[in-house]
């Protein structure tokens, strides 16, 4: 009898552990869909860049330092690695783009151009869609920080090395307040 009451406490023991497993692989793997809609996202803005510089390159030849630093932005973007690196270089970019639009407002012709209002659209929608994917990919981040760090699952990601992941994080220049000046 006491045997059967043993073993059913370890048969018990170890569906509870593959429970955990399968928890952490499935939440593990959110982490990892989440960044890849990040890619997918980031990838679609840096396809457009080189189609809104081809654009508008004609119309700002005396802004080529704004245009070089957009394209310098753009490479070291795509050939940014892991996430706090990744993070870094589209905040760059993405200053990047602001100067550049910003410019804009110097040109009346470039802002009446259908390309490039297209090109702007397209690029401020992929914006909206990179920062919903950041969030989503943030929220399941801390779903699996919870999970690997509350007990009794921490026993179980430490037995099966998971590790933590880094969040998608904001520049501190970025957290400031946007100054309105309304003259």
């Amino acid at each position: 009898m006491i045997i059967y009451i043993i073993l059913a406490v370890v048969i018990i023991a170890v569906l509870w552990i593959i429970a955990l497993y399968n928890g952490l692989v499935r939440i593990r793997n959110a982490v990892r869909n989440a960044w890849s809609q990040i890619d997918v996202q980031l990838k679609r803005r840096h396809d457009l860049i080189p189609n809104l510089v081809e654009v508008v390159k004609d119309y700002m030849s005396y802004e080529q330092e704004t245009l070089t630093k957009v394209i310098q932005a753009r490479g070291n973007a795509i050939n940014a690695q892991g996430v706090a690196d990744r993070a870094q270089a589209e905040n760059v970019l993405t200053g990047a783009l602001k100067s550049l639009f910003a410019v804009f407002e110097n040109y009346p012709d470039l802002k009446a151009n259908q390309n490039v209002m297209r090109l702007q659209e397209e690029l401020t929608s992929t914006e909206n869609k990179i920062a919903f994917a950041r969030q989503y990919y943030n929220d399941s981040v801390m779903r699996l920080n919870n999970q690997i760090q509350l007990f009794p699952s921490n026993i179980v990601a430490g037995m099966f090395n998971f590790a933590a992941e880094q969040y998608y994080q904001v520049p501190e220049e970025d957290k400031e307040p946007v100054k309105v000046d309304l003259r």
